[in-house]
């Protein structure tokens, strides 16, 4: 798979939860392949972002699959940690606003409100049970990516009409009209 199989906005699969994945089949591990290629495809056509993390339900395939990349400093080191049906068991903090993208919400960055750590329950590509402490960006992705298999998108967290931007060619972000998206685009539930 590439960068044109993620679905995005406003394509109504992700808008669906996923389905608990019963047997980690051929089908689940080729499926978790086909979420590594994709993200570092669409990693590799973009100059100035980086590809961390996929749900399975951003190849349009409806599982409780996520892959989140081992390294978010180093592009080259390409290798992804799996976790099947995760599930957030405990959120620690208060919540704190920061900056986010999605491979599925074209060109939009907003800043939305995480919890600073959490603590994650899930399978492995294996089947055995894995249980993780994130915290600061890690916890951020896991909220992030836990939220798509319910079908939930970053901007259904952004409450602020101020917090929206566009990345700039130059890398940078640029602040966006919230009216001209709100009438351009389509962001949010109805």
């Amino acid at each position: 798979m590439n960068r044109h199989d993620i679905i995005a906005l406003p394509h109504a699969s992700l808008r669906k939860p996923s389905k608990r994945v019963q047997v980690i089949s051929d089908e689940i591990k080729q499926l978790i392949k086909d979420m590594e290629s994709a993200t570092i495809d669409w990693e590799n056509h973009r100059q100035h972002e980086f590809g961390v993390a996929l749900a399975a339900v951003q190849i349009d395939r409806h599982h409780r699959v996520v892959v989140v990349r081992n390294n978010f400093e180093d592009k080259k080191d390409q290798s992804f940690v799996t976790f099947i049906n995760p599930e957030i068991v405990k959120k620690e903090g208060t919540p704190v606003e920061d900056y986010e993208g999605c491979l599925s919400v074209k060109d939009i960055y907003g800043m939305v409100p995480r919890y600073p750590k959490v603590r994650v329950k899930a399978l492995n590509a294996n089947g055995e049970e894995v249980r993780v402490k994130a915290e600061g960006f890690l916890a951020r992705v896991f909220q992030h990516e836990i939220d798509h298999t319910k079908g939930k998108l970053f901007v259904d967290h952004i409450r602020d009409k101020d917090a929206f931007y566009r990345l700039g060619t130059d890398g940078k972000l640029e602040k966006l009209d919230y009216n001209t998206i709100k009438n351009s685009t389509d962001l949010w539930e109805d």
